[in-house]
């Protein structure tokens, strides 16, 4: 069985977007050599990449651009060969390399993904569908990195939750850029 992760930054305050989807602060802190390498390793190419369409289509925009593979190639290589799924109602096709489109129960899709033999399933981004797939229990890790800013106003990973998640801390690490990754799980 896959497991099913999210990994995310967010602000101090909790936000992992600030107003019309500003994520320009989470790109801050990347000349700390650590943290960078961090990144890298994270951006392997195992595993499954999880998008709803607004990330989706960020991603898609970026990642296949020779813009990406001259600013970060090591990146940009493994966010174009590792298996996407985008999850939509509305979007008509998804053209990003090894990209597949799921419509219809998300929740259904991902319990059938997860039963499926692979690395595992990475969220990103994409707080809706965090929000929908916590609220049914479908994901066993939180990973999160909290940088070092303060928005005032944004959107959490976790609007429209209506039930209280209990998590228990797994790993923590801390940067000199300021930045900590959390690592979570679902607790008994």
């Amino acid at each position: 069985m896959q497991k099913l992760a999210v990994f995310n930054n967010v602000t101090l305050d909790g936000y992992f977007t600030g107003i019309n989807g500003d994520f320009s602060w989470a790109r801050a802190g990347y000349d700390d050599a650590e943290f960078h390498a961090f990144v890298r390793k994270n951006a392997s190419g195992e595993g499954h990449l999880l998008f709803g369409r607004i990330t989706y289509e960020l991603m898609a925009s970026y990642w296949p651009t020779p813009a990406a593979m001259k600013n970060d190639p090591t990146v940009a290589e493994g966010m174009n060969k590792m298996s996407k799924v985008v999850l939509s109602r509305t979007l008509d096709k998804a053209s990003w390399s090894n990209t597949r489109l799921i419509r219809g129960d998300i929740a259904a899709e991902i319990q059938k993904m997860k039963q499926e033999p692979g690395q595992g399933i990475t969220i990103l981004g994409s707080g809706s569908v965090v929000s929908q797939l916590a609220a049914v229990g479908l994901i066993d890790e939180y990973q999160v990195v909290v940088n070092p800013v303060v928005l005032g106003q944004g959107r959490t990973m976790f609007d429209g939750l209506k039930e209280k998640l209990n998590l228990k801390l797994t790993k923590s690490r801390t940067f000199a850029n300021g930045k900590v990754f959390l690592c979570y799980e679902p607790a008994a």
